[in-house]
Formats: structure tokens, sequence, C-alpha cells
């Protein structure tokens, strides 16, 4: 059971690191003051942050922006009551280390789309500050799930069964949410 957590796990963490690079190419981290042009009438006019405009504009002009910005956050929220379960179910060592950068990443995720922490004292740090960060915790936050994975495999190893089933549950727990 923990070895198929942790592979769910893992295929939460690829599917997030690839709907994060496809948001990449449309994000602009900068707190620079514009006004919104797009196509969401009400907030035409509206000053806000270059880097709020940038999640607007993939949301509702790039085509399946929206839908890759659900998968993505999705499966970033997934990655945090799974690991809490992993960390129930065996080596806490682990996933203690990937709890606490999967809450730093949400954390820095959440800043540098300056949506919700505008306005707080968290919010005072600088867009540019929280996307790296969200850049640099990520790949470590791989590295743990990916490390621990292989050492489980390692003990334990993988059949095509195991894999299947454990690519169509996290498939199922993603669409389901």
């Amino acid at each position: 059971m923990r070895q198929l957590v942790g592979e769910m796990l893992v295929y939460c963490f690829a599917i997030v690191l690839l709907t994060g690079g496809f948001l990449a190419f449309f994000y602009v981290p900068s707190g620079q003051t514009v006004a919104y042009h797009g196509f969401y009438e009400p907030l035409r006019g509206t000053p806000m942050s270059a880097a709020y405009n940038s999640i607007l504009n993939l949301s509702f002009e790039v085509r399946g922006g929206l839908l890759i910005r659900q998968l993505h956050h999705t499966s970033s929220v997934l990655l945090v009551p799974g690991t809490v379960l992993w960390a129930l179910l065996g080596r806490v060592r682990y996933a203690l280390a990937a709890l606490g950068l999967g809450l730093l990443t949400a954390l820095s995720g959440y800043g540098a789309a300056d949506d919700l922490l505008s306005g707080t004292i968290l919010g005072k740090l600088p867009i540019a500050v929280w996307y790296g960060l969200h850049l640099l915790v990520a790949p470590a936050m791989g590295a743990v799930l990916v490390i621990s994975s292989r050492r489980e495999a390692a003990r334990q190893p993988r059949t095509l069964g195991f894999t299947a089933l454990s690519i169509a549950l996290t498939a199922l727990v993603i669409f389901y949410l």
C-alpha cells in the first residue's frame, strides 16, 4: 500500500511538472501594476499586477489554459494529503521532507499568482521572489519523491500490473476531484 501511494505521488508530481512547464510559457512574474484588457468584461480596466493579469489571460484566452491550471492545482493539492498518508504508512523521514517541501512549494505558488497573498504580510515580498522560490523548491520535492520511490522499488520490484494500477488510480483521483 505504501509503495502504491508513493508511486501515485510521483505521478501527481509528474503532472505538476508538465502542467507547470506549460503555464510558465504564459506567466509573467512581475508585480508591476497594469490595467486588465482581456476577455473577462467585468474586470476590464481594473488595475492589477502583471502576474495576475497573465494568469487571467492564460485562463480566458489560451486554448486549454484553464484546464491546465486546474490540473496543476488539483495535482498540487493532492500531493499534501497523499504525503500525509504516505507518512502514516511508513518511512516518516522522506514523507516529512516531502510534506515540508510540498507546503513550501504550495505557499510560493500562491504567492507567485498574487491572488490570495496580496494585502498580507506575505504579500509584501516581490512576486519574482515567490516565483523563484517556487522554481527552486519544486525540484527538491520531486527528488525526495523519486529517490524514495526508487529505494522502495529496489526492495520490492514493480510489476506491469502495479504500474498500470498506480497510473489508473492517480488519473481517477485527479479527475474525480
